[in-house]
């Protein structure tokens, strides 16, 4: 059986889609059966797949959806998985705004997506799902169907009080909706250590949580690499396997997969 991490934070611009798409490459290299769902109406983890036009993607997580609140049966999962060399991936578009916006008036609505990944698990070692930064009905949506979240944090100063915000989401989601939801843990990103900033938020972190909330020891550095990357549609193992940002996400996996043992 599968496991379903999301990868979350309140803010954007701290590298979540990017360390979605990475780290479900990074997991397939171990071995691993990976399935990334994008669960942002931006669909920026879909461009990184390479589809150019998300809005003619027949079958997206939004319609997924939508067929959970008409209580309708979901299409067989070969019309909505797609795959791209080695990793499989549900596709999202703009439909999943309209989405958003139903659920604040739909009886049960936290539970929509659970239904939909819930029958995936027995196919994929890991289940990465890329929210969107903000803790509406949609994030509240993958919190009540992960086991697990990953919180990625740059360092930077109002990442560091959306984190807090975060994490007590997190905790009213566990103890009213999902009691099985764990935090993996806190993965750095956009680290520059010649910065005195990151350098005293990376502290200022690990003061912080330290005992309390685990902080992986991969750190994501901040590097031209992921950009270029995203930019051909390509994670790093192919486009840069040398880099240091392809280390630490290969690293990341392997803590990740060492939980499970």
């Amino acid at each position: 059986m599968g496991k379903i991490i999301i990868l979350g934070s309140e803010k954007g611009g701290v590298a979540k889609t990017t360390s979605t798409f990475n780290l479900a490459y990074a997991l397939a290299k171990e071995g691993k059966k990976v399935l990334a769902v994008d669960f942002d109406s931006q669909a920026n983890l879909s461009t990184c797949f390479g589809i150019e036009d998300t809005a003619a993607v027949p079958v997206t997580i939004g319609h997924l959806m939508m067929h959970r609140i008409e209580d309708e049966e979901l299409p067989d999962a070969s019309e909505y998985i797609q795959s791209r060399n080695g990793v499989d991936f549900i596709p999202s578009s703009i439909m999943l705004s309209v989405v958003e916006a139903k659920l604040r008036l739909e009886m049960g609505a936290e539970r929509m997506l659970s239904g939909i990944l819930e029958p995936l698990k027995e196919r994929y070692d890991y289940i990465l799902v890329d929210t969107c930064p903000s803790l509406g009905s949609l994030t509240i949506n993958a919190l009540s169907a992960a086991d697990g979240v990953i919180i990625t944090v740059n360092p930077q100063l109002l990442a560091m009080i959306g984190l807090q915000d975060f994490l007590k989401t997190v905790g009213k989601i566990r103890s009213r909706i999902n009691p099985a939801l764990q935090v993996e843990g806190i993965l750095l990103t956009m680290c520059d250590a010649r910065t005195n900033l990151c350098r005293v938020i990376t502290e200022q972190v690990a003061e912080t949580f330290q005992g309390q909330v685990r902080i992986f020891e991969s750190r994501i550095p901040n590097t031209v690499k992921v950009g270029e990357s995203v930019y051909y549609s390509q994670p790093l193992v192919e486009y840069a396997p040398e880099s240091g940002a392809c280390a630490a996400y290969q690293s990341l996996a392997k803590e990740v997969i060492a939980d499970e043992s």
